[in-house]
């Protein structure tokens, strides 16, 4: 099924070297978690949860993650990291549903539905925290995707004001500007006639967007996380669309390159190779 485009979100002796090693790590869990790293790691019975839930999803174990950041909110029902953490693993969830699998979109729909439930109560427990923002930007991303294209429209502004929050809080968070390179990227493609249809069948402004912008974006999340697959690739996606195809070859190369981080990793990697063959002779 052709999907509307509008809209739409991984490191002397030996001995020494490992010690060193152990030692860093010791001091990270010390200092930091992951999307926290001013969070304390005090002993406490959610600080260990949390962790190990990290630990989790780093193994691509979102539902066994799912177990432990429920128990922290067991302990503390109104805690951001934790809410945030969820909206994460339901997101996964949700991109983990093969297209191939019956009533996909609905499946999917379902999880992200939760996603976006839990990302607005991480804003609502902190307002002030960036991960609540773009989760609830990446969740309606998603939920974009899959819907009507009057759903689409109405949802853009709200991406757009959410995950310019999540930058405005945190200007190091490089998922959020992917996030807004993406959303720049399939605004900059609705042309005029679009446009029009929308304003005069739907009664719906549609946000404009820049190319340029989105390159901007983009480049800017891989400057922050230089190893996340999925950076690369919807840079390389911004270059094809302005026909920049010697710019998007490198992009596309380091995408097939790098190791799997994340669980949608694989799915990037298939579709960087699958571009890398359509540009091969432009």
């Amino acid at each position: 099924m052709k999907r509307p485009v509008i809209l739409y979100f991984a490191f002397f002796s030996c001995a020494l070297l490992i010690l060193a090693g152990a030692r860093s790590q010791a001091a990270q869990r010390e200092t930091g978690r992951v999307g926290c790293p001013h969070c304390k790691n005090d002993g406490s019975e959610a600080s260990q949860l949390l962790q190990r839930a990290d630990a989790l999803f780093a193994g691509f174990q979102a539902g066994e993650a799912l177990k432990l950041l429920l128990r922290v909110l067991e302990l503390h029902p109104d805690h951001h990291e934790a809410l945030s953490k969820i909206a994460r693993a339901y997101m996964d969830f949700g991109d983990m549903i093969a297209e191939s699998e019956a009533n996909w979109q609905e499946k999917k729909l379902k999880q992200y539905h939760i996603a976006e439930e839990y990302a607005r109560k991480a804003v609502k427990a902190d307002p002030n925290g960036t991960w609540g923002h773009f989760y609830t930007a990446a969740s309606l991303g998603k939920i974009a995707i899959l819907s009507a294209v009057a759903t689409q429209i109405d949802l853009a502004e709200e991406i757009r004001t959410e995950v310019e929050r999540a930058i405005a809080l945190d200007p190091q968070n490089g998922f959020a500007y992917h996030v807004y390179g993406v959303w720049q990227r399939r605004m900059a493609e609705i042309g005029q006639m679009r446009r029009f249809l929308a304003s005069t069948l739907l009664w719906r402004s549609v946000p404009k967007g820049s190319m340029e912008t989105s390159v901007e974006y983009l480049k800017r999340a891989v400057a922050l996380n230089p190893t996340v697959i999925s950076h690369y690739l919807e840079l390389a996606k911004s270059y094809i669309a302005m026909r920049r195809w010697e710019l998007a070859r490198p992009s596309l190369k380091s995408a097939v390159a790098f190791p799997i981080q994340f669980s949608d990793d694989p799915a990037h990697k298939k579709e960087a190779e699958q571009l890398l063959r359509e540009i091969k002779e432009r």
